[in-house]
């Protein structure tokens, strides 16, 4: 599994994730918020499978 997620969206991907998270263990939002273990998750390892499907990398290139 070669990284396939860049600095900035895996930050975007942890932090949108854990206030799901957080807002679904609060009681905020219904149970459907425990989908924020997915972007919390491909954040964490830094591998997204619709990216690796349609092609997309927002990991920046080495020179």
């Amino acid at each position: 599994m070669k990284s396939n997620v860049g600095g900035i969206d895996r930050i975007l991907r942890i932090a949108i994730g854990l206030v799901l998270i957080g807002l679904t263990v609060t009681g905020t939002i219904g149970a459907w918020g425990w989908l924020g273990v997915l972007p919390l998750a491909t954040g964490a390892i830094g591998w997204c499978p619709p990216y690796a499907i349609f092609g997309w990398n927002t990991c920046t290139t080495k020179k």
